[in-house]
């Protein structure tokens, strides 16, 4: 599962779990960290405030602009997801369902920056050049 597709599964969880306190208050956590992140991004804010319940309809709204924001990338707005999920999804969250894993095949959790070069390859230096 990717970052994004951690973040769009919290969002359509919360639509669809009810008014229970635990799951709300981990939704407006999740969502105001949403909101500064994605800040100027006026069409996903908006998508945000829908209430959705299918995980598809936020990816489509929301995915590329969380992606080139970096919430997917963000630790405290993946933690925050999971703590949605955690509420709203908790047999599926011991099960392991909401494990991040990079485009990379790295899993788990990161706590520092994760960066790759993602541009073409760079060819050796010529011989006598360094």
């Amino acid at each position: 599962m990717t970052g994004v597709e951690l973040i769009v599964a919290a969002l359509a969880a919360a639509a669809t779990a009810g008014v229970t306190s635990g799951v709300q208050d981990a939704y407006g956590g999740l969502k105001g960290l949403l909101a500064r992140r994605l800040s100027g991004r006026d069409r996903a804010v908006r998508a945000l405030d829908a209430r959705e319940t299918e995980p598809g309809v936020w990816q489509a709204r929301l995915g590329a602009d969380l992606r080139a924001a970096g919430a997917d990338s963000d630790e405290q707005i993946l933690a925050a997801a999971r703590a949605v999920l955690v509420q709203a999804d908790p047999a599926g969250t011991r099960a392991g369902a909401y494990t991040v894993t990079t485009n990379y095949g790295a899993v788990g959790q990161f706590h520092a920056p994760v960066t790759f070069h993602q541009g073409p390859p760079v060819p050796p230096a010529p011989p006598g050049t360094v």
